[in-house]
């Protein structure tokens, strides 16, 4: 056989391209598979407030999973499209920051996100407080013990709620609370909201179209690294109601 059927060793360059290209491959499917990871099975976000302490604190990342559907007593990431959160000052938008959340590879800071409990479902009756001072859903009083915030300094446990309130969850909507009761705004405290231009207490139900997912595990700081479960007080909460079309609010005005 002549030198000239042989086949020629390829240059160093050739070698380098062959390489970049398989490395460009593995990223780009790596980056595909954690955006699909992100938009349909689970995302993680950052806790912004002391809403849901001692369960959660500010600054914990969450992992929130979105194949299965929450249930009363999960804790919910859902996008604010009633105006609960004020008004916040435009930020210079990062390219860098928001290709890395899209991608999954950051946690999502977003101001449009809240994250509560769920206490109540589409058509729950819901209302607090009963003789000893506990919210009760379709007459069956919660033990809140497991997830209420306690004072650090004195060991005081958080009442479950400062108001009273006697509501019936309309269809396509949950009814959410945080675990910080007096350092949360949650669904008490659009109940008697004047400023709404809907029926009354519209804007205290959550769109379940709303909700993103529900929160499984806290994944940063390691040393607070564990599991979510939903607490078994709500195992004991019989079946809802069919829910009406529009809230049932009864009793009167009340302040959150």
């Amino acid at each position: 056989m002549s030198r000239s059927a042989e086949a020629k060793p390829r240059s160093g360059w050739a070698v380098l391209g062959d390489w970049l290209r398989e490395i460009a491959i593995v990223v780009v499917g790596a980056l595909v598979a954690s955006t699909l990871l992100r938009l349909f099975i689970a995302q993680m976000f950052v806790i912004p407030t002391g809403s849901m302490e001692n369960t959660l604190l500010i600054n914990d990342r969450v992992a929130v999973q979105k194949i299965i559907g929450y249930e009363r007593g999960d804790v919910v990431v859902f996008r604010d499209t009633l105006d609960w959160l004020d008004p916040q000052e435009e930020q210079n938008p990062s390219w860098v920051r928001d290709a890395l959340v899209f991608v999954g590879l950051a946690p999502d800071e977003s101001t449009q996100h809240l994250i509560k409990r769920v206490i109540g479902v589409a058509g729950d009756h819901v209302s607090c407080c009963d003789a000893q001072g506990r919210v009760m859903v379709n007459g069956v009083a919660l033990n809140e013990g497991a997830y209420l915030y306690t004072d650090p300094t004195t060991g005081r446990q958080a009442d479950p709620s400062t108001m009273s309130f006697d509501i019936v969850v309309p269809a396509g909507t949950v009814f959410v609370m945080g675990d910080h009761r007096n350092s949360s705004e949650d669904s008490r405290c659009y109940l008697f909201d004047e400023s709404e231009t809907g029926p009354p207490g519209e804007a205290a139900f959550i769109p379940v179209k709303n909700i993103v997912g529900t929160a499984v595990a806290v994944v940063f700081p390691f040393d607070r690294m564990r599991a979510l479960n939903r607490p078994e007080t709500f195992a004991g909460v019989p079946p809802p109601a069919a829910p009406p079309d529009e809230p049932v609010i009864n009793g009167p005005p009340t302040d959150c």
